[in-house]
This record gives structure tokens, C-alpha cells and sequence, in this order.
């Protein structure tokens, strides 16, 4: 066994997460599992493999700055409830 049950309550108790004796159990299991999943996933020959960080070709997706107008204070405060001296006004929320 790669995990103890001492571990996963541990790791629980971080957590905050009040488990049962039989979840315990139960995830003991499985996280063995995961971890014998990963031990046999390094066995694999990855000599010659480029890493990747994604499945596909990514490009930068952000376009160019460019300096434009803004929409004016008029059109901003437009549907505002309740401007104030070209300001939004709204309720306060420090007492």
C-alpha cells in the first residue's frame, strides 16, 4: 500500500472534512489506486516526448493596444440609478 489510512486522515483533517471510518476506508482505497496508476504511468518511455502545457496549438488570442475615445461620462452615467456630479452614486456600505 502506497498510502496509509493515517495519511488520508491527515490529509483529511486538513482538510476540515469529518469522514466516517468506512469513507476512510473507502479513499484509502482509492487514492492507492491513483497512486499505483501513477507509478505505473512512470514506467512509460517518455524519452524523446516534447512537453507540452497544451493538447493543441495555442497562439496569443490578445489583440494589439490601441489608444480609442471613450464613451464620455454622458453615455457611462446613461442608466446609472442615481448619478452625482458625473459620479455613480452608490449606498454606503462602511459604518
Amino acid at each position: 500500500m502506497k498510502i496509509s489510512r493515517k495519511e488520508v486522515e491527515h490529509v483529511a483533517n486538513l482538510a476540515r472534512l469529518a469522514l466516517k471510518d468506512e469513507e476512510l476506508d473507502q479513499l484509502t482505497s482509492q487514492m492507492d489506486q491513483m497512486l499505483d496508476y501513477v507509478e505505473k504511468m512512470n514506467e512509460l518511455d517518455t524519452e524523446g516526448i516534447v512537453p507540452t502545457s497544451h493538447a493543441v496549438p495555442v497562439e496569443n488570442a490578445f489583440r494589439e493596444d490601441e489608444v480609442k475615445p471613450s464613451i464620455g461620462i454622458d453615455k457611462a452615467l446613461q442608466n446609472a440609478p442615481d448619478p452625482a456630479n458625473d459620479c455613480f452614486r452608490v449606498p454606503k456600505v462602511i459604518e
